[in-house]
């Protein structure tokens, strides 16, 4: 039978990729396989299988391949690493791409951990690592230096939301002879055409919106060729795996990610307008919007089919932390715990300027951060209005005292 994958529509990829289709037979589902140790008839077939994933059940098994073949041709990689966590994911690459004497160019928005695994053990392997503003595009040439081995992006950033123009960042990546690694976990595997892009790996936290249901930690490394050997072989080397158990779990999560993404995007949108008809929110920060920062490059570089439900909102600045707790207190919906990509709401206070480089002063005033759930939009801005009665009721009460 003829392989038309490259063929199918996103949907379809993701419902059949790591399947063996119509010449399976049996269980819909690939087998949950737990295992450590793999037996051999005999001593010619244990040394074949030497320096194969088929000798030890961490290199993976039907379980794990299968979600590994999924991923691959969900984003068009060229291989796929699964890890404990998104954090692992990143670390693992860093470690495997940079050395002592090294140079970083790290995202000024990237996710918290990110910037604390460069100032602590990257610094004390040697590698120097400098952020860039977010926004700096083409301009990022004037920063690479000789020893500039990864540029890192993260697009849209966390907390902030800025959408990178990824394209002019790995054109000059690229010609300096660098590389370029991506936290693609707000996009998700189906969001963009990383590779496309210019990005050389594309890093997922897959407990978000590729497990989508809150119950299993995982990362994925999805590299290009050129990148896979050192990249696998720092994996092995710090040796991480994945059970069986978790695999299956993404797996379930992976066939549904296309219809689920659809109904948090709708959602999203719909929330996002709401949040900005408010008169105490100077600023939604949620590129898919029309007018929001970043929106024209994620127009031009995103599949708006599948945008995700995380957002951001900042406040006017006579607005105090005081009362947005109020406001994140007196919901009911919407839950108050880190991660996000869930079918869960969730609703947090953050403050990005405690860690920003560049552009600090613009992240002062007080800010949230929403992932918009599945649950009925209409209750979710009913539930928003509640908290938002309440935090009015905050800021009357300090007029008047």
């Amino acid at each position: 039978m003829a392989d038309h994958s490259t063929e199918f529509q996103t949907a379809t990829r993701l419902t059949h990729a790591g399947r063996k289709g119509k010449r399976h037979h049996g269980p819909v589902n690939p087998p949950l396989v737990r295992a450590s140790t793999m037996l051999f008839p005999d001593c010619a077939s244990l040394q074949e299988a030497y320096g194969t994933r088929r000798v030890y059940g961490r290199h993976g098994n039907e379980t794990t391949h299968a979600l590994e073949q999924a991923l691959c041709a969900a984003e068009g990689a060229a291989a796929c690493l699964l890890t404990p966590s998104g954090l692992s994911a990143i670390t693992t690459t860093l470690l495997a791409l940079l050395k002592s004497g090294d140079h970083l160019l790290m995202t000024d928005s990237a996710y918290d951990p990110t910037r604390h695994f460069c100032d602590n053990m990257l610094k004390q392997m040697g590698v120097e690592t400098a952020y860039y503003d977010p926004l700096a595009g083409a301009d990022i040439a004037a920063l690479i230096k000789p020893n500039t081995k990864v540029i890192f992006v993260e697009s849209p950033g966390s907390l902030t939301f800025e959408v990178q123009d990824i394209p002019a960042i790995a054109a000059a990546a690229h010609a300096a002879g660098a590389v370029v690694v991506s936290d693609s976990t707000w996009a998700t595997p189906v969001g963009w055409k990383s590779f496309e892009l210019g990005v050389d790996v594309s890093i997922h936290a897959a407990t978000k919106y590729i497990v989508g249901h809150s119950d299993a930690l995982m990362g994925a490394i999805l590299t290009n060729a050129a990148l896979e050997a050192p990249i696998r072989d720092t994996y092995k080397q710090l040796g991480l795996a994945i059970g069986g158990d978790d695999a299956a779990l993404a797996l379930r999560g992976l066939r549904t990610m296309a219809a689920r993404l659809a109904v948090h995007r709708e959602s999203a949108m719909r929330v996002a307008e709401w949040l900005a008809a408010q008169p105490e929110v100077a600023e939604v920060l949620y590129p898919p919007m029309p007018g929001a920062q970043g929106h024209e490059i994620w127009k031009r570089d995103f599949d708006p089919k599948y945008a995700c439900g995380l957002m951001g909102a900042r406040f006017h600045d006579d607005i105090c932390r005081q009362q947005v707790a109020a406001l994140i207190d007196s919901t009911d919906l919407f839950g108050i715990g880190f991660s996000w990509g869930g079918y869960e709401s969730l609703l947090l206070p953050t403050d990005p300027s405690r860690v920003r480089n560049h552009r600090a002063a613009q992240w002062t005033a007080p800010m949230i951060r929403l992932h918009v759930g599945l649950e009925c939009v209409e209750d979710l801005i009913s539930d928003l209005q509640q908290g938002f009665d309440a935090l009015r009721e905050q800021a009357r009460l300090a007029r008047a005292a």
